[in-house]
């Protein structure tokens, strides 16, 4: 992509994003050099205590918590994650309130101002952008989601107070490596010597476990460190020296969530003497806390279940989750997904559950067509036992087209189930009037 010229003064957040992405080479360029010049040029210093969060899944529902928790303790918090939904902004929160554009401008400016020749990538500006806007916020906690990986990820600059890794899993391969041990080498290095280390994957990597130990971190396991129980009315969890009795469950919802509150609780129990967090702010937090697309169930029949599942292990999550929802004659998939994942690892996680695919092109390079898209679905799916009818397949230009196709085809007791990418579950948001 040729330069797009630099923005004027009075340029809109949309022009300095299209500007962004034209700035460097390529939309991945992993390090961190270029990136840390930069910050040392603004001068960036992050108050108040500072949580990187990093893994496969779960990463964005643990920093969701985590913020949530802290609010509702009376603290100043500023938010970090990536990818957005549909605006840019809902990129940065700042005491729970989405970035404005003037105050992402302000920040872009000054970024563009102390580059000078060094390039970034868009991930890159972006990041150090949001960082200086938190060091000028006050805050007591900033909590910020790891974009890839871990050992190279800009995010990677910040020294963390408390560093979590919430799961290790096959994704992202041509930059992280082809298997848990490789992927596990690079999300432990968010670890820092002499500080807390959670990890709530409950089969770490041995790689993981071995950059802890190299560098001292005081690492924190799941089911060794922390852990949690619970019945169909309440939840307790259980650290090292703390215990959490009598919550009630996540408003998030999944089976997986109550992992990822652990995590967050044991996160928030190795930072206690900086942070101390009362029992009825983290009752109050985990109720409140929300993150959109996250097995999100739309009021309304049929019932719409968004999900950003995009890899095999999230996948498999969603068809657990699907599973405990109790029964529907028929389950329409609304699926997108980029050409650079793992399609077949995650349509063996759900063919079995979907009766009709609506198949939706995504733009851009890593997008592929609806008609490609329902050829390599159709030949994912296993074959139906037999007796049985197999799936139907079909292909659709956008995920909009295919979400009206399935909302028209769909019975009221049905359910419709939008996934495969941030863009899929986006697009439908769109076009249901919604905002993230």
């Amino acid at each position: 992509m040729s330069p797009v010229q630099k923005p004027a003064p009075a340029a809109t957040l949309s022009d300095w994003l299209r500007y962004l992405e034209s700035i460097h080479a390529t939309a991945i360029d992993m390090g961190l050099e270029r990136v840390r010049e930069v910050a040392d040029r603004l001068g960036l210093a992050l108050s108040g205590v500072k949580f990187v969060v990093g893994g496969t899944n779960g990463k964005g529902s643990t920093c969701a918590m985590l913020e949530a928790i802290l609010l509702a303790a009376g603290y100043k918090v500023g938010l970090y994650t990536s990818p957005h939904l549909i605006d840019f902004n809902e990129r940065a929160r700042v005491n729970g309130q989405i970035a404005t554009d003037e105050a992402l401008i302000e920040q872009f400016q000054a970024v563009e101002a102390a580059r000078g020749d060094t390039s970034l990538t868009y991930f890159e500006f972006t990041t150090l952008a949001i960082l200086r806007l938190f060091s000028q916020s006050r805050l007591d906690a900033v909590v910020l989601e790891v974009g890839l990986g871990g050992r190279l990820d800009a995010v990677n600059i910040v020294d963390a107070d408390c560093s979590i890794v919430t799961s290790v899993d096959l994704d992202h391969m041509d930059w992280l490596g082809d298997t848990r041990e490789k992927i596990g080498f690079e999300k432990a290095h968010i670890y820092r010597s002499g500080k807390p280390a959670i990890c709530s994957d409950p089969s770490p990597p041995q790689s993981l476990l071995d950059h802890a130990a190299a560098i001292g971190a005081d690492l924190w396991l799941f089911s060794r460190d922390f852990n949690y129980s619970g019945d169909r009315q309440q939840w307790a969890y259980g650290g090292r020296e703390q215990r959490r009795s009598a919550l009630a469950y996540p408003a998030l919802r999944g089976a997986n969530q109550l992992l990822n509150a652990s995590a967050a609780l044991a996160a928030l129990e190795s930072v206690r003497e900086l942070l101390p967090v009362p029992q009825q702010a983290v009752r109050m937090g985990l109720l409140q806390a929300s993150l959109p697309g996250r097995f999100q169930i739309l009021p309304g029949q049929p019932a719409v279940i968004l999900d950003v599942a995009h890899n095999p292990h999230a996948a498999a999550v969603l068809a657990q989750n699907l599973d405990n929802m109790g029964f529907h004659p028929y389950t329409h998939a609304v699926f997108g997904m980029l050409n650079d994942k793992d399609l077949a690892g995650v349509v063996a996680k759900l063919g079995s559950r979907v009766d009709h695919w609506y198949c939706a092109g995504l733009p851009g390079p890593r997008g592929a067509s609806g008609e490609d898209l329902a050829r390599q679905v159709g030949q994912a799916l296993p074959a139906a036992p037999a007796g049985g009818e197999n799936p139907s397949v079909q292909a659709y230009a956008d995920p909009a087209a295919a979400f009206a196709a399935a909302r028209e085809r769909a019975a009221e007791n049905d359910r419709i189930v939008v996934f495969g990418s941030f863009l899929t579950v986006a697009s439908v948001l769109q076009a249901l009037g919604r905002k993230a």
